[in-house]
């Protein structure tokens, strides 16, 4: 039997029933489930590095953004709260559309 210990989406061991298979789970503690949603974040990432074409890096995409959601959650902020934060900062400095590359800084 396969050993994974990593966070999964919450319908994942459904899933695993429904198609036959049996599988170990146990709910994380919240500083549990930082350390691990962080972990995920880093996995998440690799495979949008990886992805090979847009769709694939579109589901990579939605998976940091659902992770990123409960992350914001975690620390006691909705998904409105976050997107507030993220267009006060982006008004305050700009977003990365204009893809501007800093190469260097003179005095």
């Amino acid at each position: 039997m396969p050993v994974y210990q990593k966070l999964v989406r919450d319908r994942i061991p459904e899933i695993i029933r429904r198609n036959g298979s049996e599988c170990d789970v146990r709910r994380l503690d919240a500083g549990e489930f930082e350390m691990e949603a962080k972990m995920k974040l880093q996995e998440e990432l690799g495979e949008y590095l990886e992805a090979g074409n847009a769709e694939q890096a579109m589901e990579e995409l939605a998976d940091l953004l659902e992770l990123i959601y409960c992350l914001s959650e975690h620390h006691g902020y909705s998904k409105e709260e976050l997107e507030h934060i993220r267009s006060d900062k982006a008004e305050r400095r700009g977003s990365f559309y204009e893809r501007w590359y800093l190469e260097r800084v003179s005095d």
